[in-house]
C-alpha cells in the first residue's frame, strides 16, 4: 500500500512537473510577426528593442518598389504578412483591397509636418490606411572638395560642357524625370504628354555629360571613390550613410525644388495579429524607433516624427531642423504619379534617354 501512494505521488508530481514546464513553455512561446519592407527596415537596432519588449519574431522579407511588393501579396496566403513598408504615393491605389484602416489616435501624427502626413493620399473616405515613416529628397549629391553647392544646384547648371565625365545618373526614371519637369517649369503633378519633350531635352544635355548611370550602391559607390563627382536624382540618403568616412559627399536642393520621397508603414487587411502590427508601427514611430529608421545602415533619411532621438551630429549630417525642412518641403514637389498610359510614355522617354551617347 506505501510503495502504491508512493508511486501515485510520484506520478503526480510528474504530471504536476510536466504541467508547470508545459504552462512555462506557453509562457515563453513567442508571437511571430510577418513585415514586407525595404532593407532600411531591417536594422537590428530597430528590429531587437522591438523583439524584446514583445517577446516576438520578427520575421522580415525584403523587396524593392511596390510592383515587387504587390506580388508577393498575390502569391502569398491570406494572413502571412502582417505589415508592409510602402511608396506614401502608390497608397491609394492598393489601400482598400489590401490595408487595415489605422485610428489616428493610436498614432503620434500631430508631430509630423503636415507635407509629410500626406493625409490627401493616406487617408481614404475618412479612414487612415498608412502612416508615414521616413521621407527625403531626390537631389543632387556632390562632392564638396570638387564643387560647391552653388555650382550644382540647378539641372540647368549641370548642362554645362565643364561637368562632362563628372556626373553620376540615378537609375529612376520617376524621381529624376521629376526633376527635370520642375526645373524646366512643370510641377510633377502636371506633367503630361506635352511637357515631356522639355523634359527629355535637359536630360539628354545631361546625359551628354554623365560617366555613370546606376542604382543606388553603384551610385554611392562612383561617389565615393571619385568616379564621379557629381549624382543627379540622390540626396540625403545617398551620402549621409557614407558622411563618417567621407565627410566630403554632401547634398544640396536643386534651387528650383527637390522631389520628396517617403516611406509608409501599413497593416494588412487580413493580418493574424493586427494589434502587434500595429504596435510594431508606433514602435517604429518612437524617437528610438525614428532614429533607427532614420540611420539605416542601408540608407539615411529624414525621421517623420520631429522628436526623433537623433544626436547632433546625425542631424548635421541630414541637415534637419525644423526651419529647414519647413523651408525645403515648401518648395518640394512629390514624385510623379502617372496613370498606366502616361507611365508607359514616361519610360519610353527615360530609355531613349539612356541609349542616347
Amino acid at each position: 500500500m506505501r510503495n502504491r501512494v508512493l508511486k501515485t505521488m510520484t506520478a503526480l508530481g510528474v504530471l504536476g512537473v510536466a504541467a508547470m514546464m508545459s504552462a512555462a513553455t506557453a509562457a515563453n512561446a513567442q508571437d511571430e510577426l510577418n513585415i514586407l519592407v525595404w532593407c532600411d527596415a531591417t536594422d537590428p537596432a530597430l528590429i531587437e528593442p522591438f523583439e524584446k519588449a514583445n517577446n516576438v519574431k520578427v520575421n522580415i522579407k525584403v523587396f524593392e518598389g511596390t510592383g515587387a511588393g504587390i506580388s508577393i501579396l498575390d502569391q502569398s496566403q491570406p494572413g502571412d504578412w502582417d505589415v508592409m513598408e510602402i511608396d506614401s504615393v502608390d497608397v491609394p491605389r492598393i489601400a482598400v483591397d489590401r490595408f487595415m484602416p489605422l485610428n489616428d489616435a493610436d498614432l503620434p501624427l500631430a508631430n509630423q509636418f503636415p507635407e509629410v502626413r500626406m493625409d490627401d493620399i493616406l487617408v481614404i473616405d475618412g479612414n487612415r490606411y498608412a502612416v508615414t515613416h521616413k521621407w527625403g529628397f531626390n537631389a543632387i549629391s556632390y562632392n564638396n572638395e570638387v564643387y560647391s553647392a552653388e555650382d550644382v544646384n540647378s539641372l540647368e547648371k549641370l548642362t554645362a560642357p565643364e561637368f562632362k565625365g563628372h556626373i553620376g545618373l540615378y537609375d529612376y526614371y520617376l524621381p529624376v524625370m521629376g526633376m527635370a519637369a520642375v526645373a524646366t517649369g512643370t510641377p510633377t503633378a502636371d506633367i503630361t504628354e506635352e511637357t515631356l519633350p522639355a523634359i527629355k531635352d535637359i536630360l539628354l544635355k545631361i546625359k551628354a555629360n554623365t560617366k555613370l548611370v546606376g542604382e543606388v550602391s553603384a551610385s554611392q559607390t562612383a561617389l565615393a571613390t571619385g568616379e564621379v563627382d557629381v549624382v543627379v536624382g540622390a540626396g540625403e540618403w545617398v551620402t549621409a550613410v557614407l558622411h563618417e568616412d567621407s565627410p566630403n559627399l554632401d547634398f544640396v536642393i536643386p534651387e528650383e525644388g527637390g522631389i520628396l520621397w517617403s516611406e509608409a508603414f501599413a497593416v494588412l487587411k487580413d493580418s493574424k495579429n493586427p494589434d502587434l502590427a500595429l504596435k510594431f508601427v508606433q514602435h517604429v514611430l518612437s524617437p528610438e524607433g525614428q532614429r533607427a529608421v532614420a540611420t539605416s545602415s542601408c540608407y539615411w533619411g529624414m525621421p517623420a516624427q520631429k522628436d526623433a532621438a537623433l544626436t547632433d551630429e546625425e542631424k548635421a549630417t541630414l541637415k534637419f531642423s525644423d526651419a529647414q525642412q519647413a523651408k525645403d518641403l515648401a518648395a518640394a514637389n512629390r514624385y510623379p504619379a502617372p496613370d498606366e498610359a502616361l507611365d508607359a510614355k514616361m519610360q519610353d522617354v527615360w530609355n531613349d534617354i539612356l541609349q542616347a551617347n
